[in-house]
């Protein structure tokens, strides 16, 4: 049975469930160029760049914006394909012919990360949509006992496949973006990640200072949308360097001329940029939360309290023990070779419902 890829993605602002989306239907597109997957189709709303993925067989259709065009006008253009929703919404029209890719259950566990109206709306579509029977999938294990938790489901009703890092390697370096910023390299630790509340960027304050004492500065990347994240505290202050966002050229060269990625989120379905920051050899230091630890395994220095009290100290452990970094990097690189963007689709297709596979 054919299956249909929720385009709906392409029309959005690019964040981590959009890069999801679109280098898994990248590995699609790359199976339908080798014969693999027959007669597959991209359904998508008007709006949005030209189609990046020659080989699925584009259909732009609709009137209605947004959730409207989802839940009304896709379900119609299904025919008897299997649709395949990417990132965490899908039609609950489509019943038992779709999976759909929840990434977390933030809006049930951080709901003060979210809009009032963003958390709700998440949070009783993702409980109707096993009931109407689509097939469940997430990134990690963390987040299937999550959301079978919050869903009231058994762990077994939702697959779980990975994700991938060697986008991350796609372009090359754009090392320009160290002189805009006035950033040396080995000068600065990397934070990459949105003010939202969960994303626990207060936990730096004191790494800030520790930095600046060392002549070092602290360079953060990234933005959050207002509709749907609310803001809790964002890195700042003498010291900090605030890049907004970057393109992936640049954010490689980051990555690998920084002293280390410093990742203090208290909650992640997955956590892409520590994989993307082993991917490109640079050493990481994380909360010891969520998926996180799940992902980068052995290959980071983990700190754990909240408040980020101890963060300082495992900083200043990198910044001062000898080889420390060298260790960090070669097992970075190597943990990060497991995660493949193929692999990931591969996954993702041995989870389709019955009658797709």
């Amino acid at each position: 049975m054919p299956i249909a890829v929720n385009g709906r993605f392409l029309a959005q602002r690019v964040t981590g469930v959009q890069r999801f989306a679109g280098e898994v239907a990248r590995q699609f597109d790359a199976m339908a160029a080798e014969g693999l997957l027959p007669g597959a189709r991209l359904l998508r709303p008007p709006g949005g760049p030209p189609s990046p993925f020659p080989h699925l067989r584009e259909e732009v259709f609709g009137r209605l914006p947004g959730q409207g065009w989802e839940q009304a006008e896709l379900p119609r253009r299904l025919g008897g394909d299997v649709l395949v929703s990417l990132g965490n919404t899908a039609p609950l029209l489509a019943g038992r012919r779709q999976a759909v890719v929840i990434h977390d259950a933030g809006a049930f566990d951080t709901p003060e990360s979210y809009s009032l109206a963003f958390r709700s709306w998440y949070r009783a579509l993702h409980l109707a949509l096993p009931r109407a029977g689509a097939r469940l999938v997430t990134v990690s294990e963390f987040s299937r006992g999550r959301i079978a938790h919050h869903l009231r489901l058994p762990e077994e009703r939702i697959g779980v496949m990975p994700e991938g890092a060697e986008h991350i390697l796609r372009a090359p370096a754009d090392a320009a973006v160290l002189a805009r910023h006035g950033l040396a390299p080995g000068g600065y630790a990397l934070v990459v990640g949105n003010p939202a509340a969960h994303k626990n960027l207060a936990a730096l304050a004191d790494c800030a200072g520790l930095l600046q004492a060392r002549g070092l500065v602290m360079a953060v990347v990234g933005a959050a949308d207002p509709n749907v994240f609310r803001a809790g505290g964002a890195a700042s202050g003498p010291g900090v360097a605030a890049l907004g966002r970057v393109s992936d050229a640049e954010l490689r060269a980051l990555y690998e001329a920084a002293r280390c990625l410093l990742f203090p989120s208290r909650y992640e379905g997955f956590g892409l940029p520590p994989l993307e920051a082993m991917a490109c050899g640079c050493p990481v230091i994380a909360a010891r939360a969520g998926a996180v630890p799940e992902v980068c395994h052995d290959a980071a220095i983990w700190f754990g309290q909240e408040n980020g009290q101890d963060l300082p100290a495992m900083l200043v452990r990198l910044l001062e023990e000898e080889g420390l970094s060298d260790t960090l990097r070669a097992r970075g690189l190597a943990r990060a070779a497991r995660f493949t963007w193929r692999g990931a689709a591969e996954r993702l297709l041995a989870l389709l419902p019955e009658a797709a596979r």
